[in-house]
């Protein structure tokens, strides 16, 4: 047997230390990655890797764009953090761009995706009792089941993953969990009139790239107005050009009454999360009822303002549209010739799932990822036999076929 290189051997330290100093909320794959750049990562001992899992979408710009690290490191030398107890440079202008880009009166900068979504929740809330007359504590918001919206004890209160839930209780009430693409189920849901909001994923990630059937969006906003309820659009891992437009939503043309981002506003770089909606919603929450110490902060605002900019000049939503196209393709022709390995390929953009079928021998879609790891592509299971396939919008079409091509030898071999 080979000794192990000095390099192996600092990989097996590290990945020990995080075993033996850290939370064991996680099950990462058996690499130490320490370096990235554009579509690729490296790891410790310099082996080269495609990335797609894109950090669950936050990296669609590419890991380190030079654009991205200009605009932080320049702010970083500038001002990083006042608080909001006092107005800052850079905070007017971010807002303003995220505004007049996805047409909205107001925006709300966060931190995490989680934070967004507890801000929007917050939102709908003082809006049902202010505007629609929803009688004290009494307001309940619908929310999809399956969904994945962060794991805050607030947030995990609509959960229906046993993961997510088990002995973390009691739970938040207010709550109304309804099959996702069901509109008839929404409706029933929506004629509560202590209803004040509809939380939806335009599809669901963490549920394994599910995408509605066509027309679901729209019946739901329908059905929003209705019932005067306001559509909340979690677009947190879809938007910013994920799905090959620059919300999911806009395959219907359905605007949310409020918009959650996150994960790519920064390009991966920071932490920086946005709720939008119009004044009538936005201005129902006053001065010291929310915030953030960190929300908002100058050198967030710089590195967004870069991200967005990437995203727009380097037309990254178009190329995400024109290659998923093609990964798909590729990978229904995979699942044509080996039906027995993949039983099912779908999504949008460069937001897609493949459904493995479990081995005789009991190897399901994590063995299959550990091979592509071997072989120089990281990509990661959800729910057992699902596999997200991610990269980041900067990839080229013939790195994506390079990969493709990859991914069909190891679901050959499997």
């Amino acid at each position: 047997m080979l000794a192990p290189t000095p390099t192996l051997t600092r990989a097996a330290e590290l990945m020990q230390l995080e075993d033996q100093y850290g939370a064991h909320n996680y099950h990462p794959l058996p690499v130490v990655l320490s370096r990235g750049r554009g579509v690729h990562l490296w790891d410790v001992a310099g082996r080269q890797y495609f990335d797609f899992l894109s950090a669950y979408s936050a990296v669609n710009q590419g890991h380190c764009h030079p654009r991205i690290i200009a605009a932080l490191t320049e702010q970083a030398q500038q001002l990083t953090l006042t608080s909001r107890a006092f107005f800052n440079d850079r905070l007017g202008p971010a807002e303003k761009q995220l505004c007049e880009l996805f047409g909205y009166d107001k925006a709300l900068l966060m931190n995490s995706g989680a934070e967004a979504v507890e801000t929007a929740i917050k939102l709908a809330r003082k809006w049902g009792y202010q505007e629609k007359g929803i009688a004290p504590n009494q307001a309940r918001i619908v929310v999809a089941e399956h969904n994945f919206h962060g794991r805050t004890t607030g947030i995990i209160s609509f959960s229906t993953d046993p993961d997510s839930t088990g002995s973390f209780g009691p739970f938040v009430p207010g709550y109304q969990v309804v099959p996702y693409d069901d509109a008839e189920a929404l409706a029933a849901a929506l004629a509560d009139p202590h209803v004040c909001g509809f939380l939806v994923e335009p599809i669901q990630g963490e549920a394994g790239v599910v995408v509605p059937r066509e027309g679901y969006l729209t019946r739901a906003a329908e059905l929003c107005r209705q019932y005067n309820v306001l559509l909340i659009t979690d677009e947190i891992q879809t938007g910013l050009g994920r799905t090959g437009k620059l919300l999911a939503t806009d395959y219907e043309e359905v605007r949310g009454d409020i918009l959650i981002l996150g994960k790519a506003l920064s390009g991966g770089v920071l932490p920086v999360s946005a709720v939008l909606a119009d004044d009538v919603v936005m201005l129902a929450i006053r001065p010291g009822q929310h915030g953030s110490t960190f929300g908002g902060n100058p050198l967030a605002c710089a590195v967004m303002q870069a991200a967005l900019d990437v995203l727009l000049d380097e037309k990254l939503v178009d190329n995400a549209y024109r290659l998923g196209e093609i990964f798909r393709a590729e990978m229904r022709a995979l699942q044509h010739e080996c039906p027995n390995v993949v039983t099912l390929v779908r999504g949008r953009g460069l937001l897609n799932a493949v459904v493995i079928k479990p081995a005789a021998d009991g190897r399901t879609a994590w063995d299959v990822c550990v091979r592509l790891m071997e072989r120089g592509l990281l990509a990661k299971p959800t729910h057992g036999d699902i596999i997200r396939f991610a990269p980041p919008l900067v990839i080229t079409e013939g790195e994506l076929r390079t990969a493709c091509a990859l991914i069909a030898d190891v679901i050959r071999a499997f």
